[in-house]
């Protein structure tokens, strides 16, 4: 909060997400008068689209290793986190009527397991704040006089703006990546698929059989790191937490080596001395997929990535090959398929209070950073710190320049 009046300033935020949403309530809440456009007909859809499994809002682990989970970004999103903590996110969700639970895995929830209630709580308070919200306004950048400009034509005298455009995964609910175009002038690292799926050549036999099966209490190793979880088999390769989790290494292997080779583990919780115990018992007439299915307990799926690896030529012995089943990856999944998105704005852009070094009084939050996060609360956490630290960077800068 600014001790400086700043009823007399017009802020703009660009984007109707998270991100643009908490810096704008930040802003409002010291005064100044703010007015959200959104593209879309209504206001946070990839929110509401993220609340179709519970809503993930945050993790309840130690923030030293929350902060880890950003990766290459920790370093400069770490100060953001400390200023704006999971725990701060979860005060905020409770005053705003949404009592939160932690689950088994850590991961922290709205007890209501969706995110409409919520949006509908912090609407309402951005109404009492007299937040203005429009929508169907598609920005288009600046006119001659540094007013933004829209589609319809319109222009928005601001004194400051927020950008909150997103990323470019899920287009459709109106983060579509377009907005670097209206930037040219600003160093932004490209847009890459993050917590994605990838390509696999399946054969036609595999494919057609297994596509839309499943494959759980799994774990996936990749360069020295190995996740348990779940992942699913689709027609043009396999997704699923457990593959989102590694996404990032995997797409950058193949970025620099045209391909990745994964390993599964199909029975993680045996060892391989104590499943070669089990699979000593003769075969005799019985099919490999009877076998397997009597011995080692594998479901009909399990069996078939088996099979693909003898087809494909791999020789360890049965024991070996069902603890590591070898999946050559390919290609990362489109954008358009992915929960997130890599790249964005870099952070020589950008200074300590998310303004653009060379644009006085342009702010950025969200996605539209160089930043990226594994799944597990991890990513909204990472839009509501950089919303709020955007919104305090905006009333820090009023207040500096625009005192009376």
């Amino acid at each position: 909060m600014t001790s400086i009046d700043l009823s007399n300033r017009r802020v703009a935020i660009i984007g109707g997400g998270p991100a643009g949403l908490m810096a704008a309530e930040v802003i409002a809440r010291a005064g100044a008068a703010v007015t959200i456009f959104e593209r879309m007909p209504s206001i946070g859809r990839k929110l509401l689209m993220a609340g179709r499994g519970g809503l993930n809002l945050t993790h309840s682990e130690p923030i030293e290793r929350f902060t880890a989970r950003y990766g290459a970004a920790a370093d400069w999103l770490g100060p953001l986190l400390h200023a704006f903590p999971p725990q701060a996110l979860i005060a905020w969700c409770e005053e705003l009527g949404q009592p939160t639970f932690v689950g088994t895995s850590g991961r922290v929830f709205p007890k209501a397991m969706k995110a409409s209630p919520l949006l509908r709580a912090w609407l309402a308070r951005l109404n009492e704040l007299r937040v203005r919200i429009v929508t169907r306004a598609q920005w288009t950048g600046w006119n001659a006089d540094r007013a933004l400009t829209f589609a319809d034509g319109t222009n928005f005298a601001a004194d400051a703006t927020v950008l909150a455009l997103g990323g470019a995964s899920w287009p459709r609910l109106g983060s579509d990546g377009s907005w670097p175009a209206l930037l040219p002038d600003i160093e932004i690292t490209s847009l890459r698929p993050a917590n994605c799926g990838f390509i696999v050549p399946w054969s036609e036999v595999f494919q057609g059989r297994h596509a839309g099966t499943p494959l759980k209490r799994i774990a996936l190793t990749f360069a020295g790191q190995t996740v348990r979880g779940e992942a699913m088999i689709t027609a043009q390769g396999i997704e699923g937490g457990a593959v989102y989790a590694l996404s990032a290494p995997i797409r950058e292997a193949i970025a620099q080596h045209g391909q990745a080779r994964v390993y599964i583990d199909l029975l993680p919780d045996i060892t391989v001395e104590a499943l070669a115990k089990k699979l000593e018992a003769p075969r005799g007439s019985a099919s490999m997929s009877n076998y397997l299915r009597k011995q080692a307990n594998l479901p009909p799926v399990a069996i078939g990535l088996v099979q693909e690896a003898l087809h494909a030529g791999d020789t360890p012995a049965l024991a070996e090959l069902i603890k590591g089943v070898r999946v050559r990856l390919t290609a990362p999944f489109g954008l358009a398929r992915a929960i997130s998105t890599a790249g964005g704005i870099a952070l020589g852009e950008i200074d300590g209070r998310l303004m653009l070094r060379r644009r006085s009084g342009l702010f950025v939050a969200g996605e539209m950073l160089d930043w990226e996060a594994p799944t597990g609360g991890y990513l909204l956490q990472g839009c509501m710190a950089t919303g709020v630290a955007a919104g305090r960077g905006v009333t820090g800068w009023l207040s500096e320049t625009h005192a009376d």
